[in-house]
């Protein structure tokens, strides 16, 4: 019940399903590819990513200098059915 609990409160923004919606087109960005896709700070930004991230609903990959975000791979079944109305 906690990990359903912990991925409704992630979802429960707009900005983060923004995220999510572009996440789910593009299968990949960056942080600052999203920020300015969703016409937000790089710090805002990043902030709605670690919550993403911590829900487990997103993952991140480093590459040198730059963080990539994809949807994670085991998206919990509660929210990979919220993701196909997105």
């Amino acid at each position: 019940m906690k990990e359903l609990e912990k991925s409704l409160k992630a979802l429960a923004n707009r900005r983060r399903l923004a995220i999510l919606k572009h996440l789910k087109r593009n299968k990949e960005a960056s942080v600052g590819e999203i920020a300015a896709e969703i016409r937000l700070s790089f710090k805002s930004t990043s902030r709605h990513l670690a919550v993403l991230a911590s829900a487990d609903i997103v993952e991140k990959d480093q590459r040198s200098l730059q963080v990539f975000y994809r949807l994670a791979s085991s998206v919990p079944a509660s929210v990979r059915s919220i993701l196909t109305i997105l």
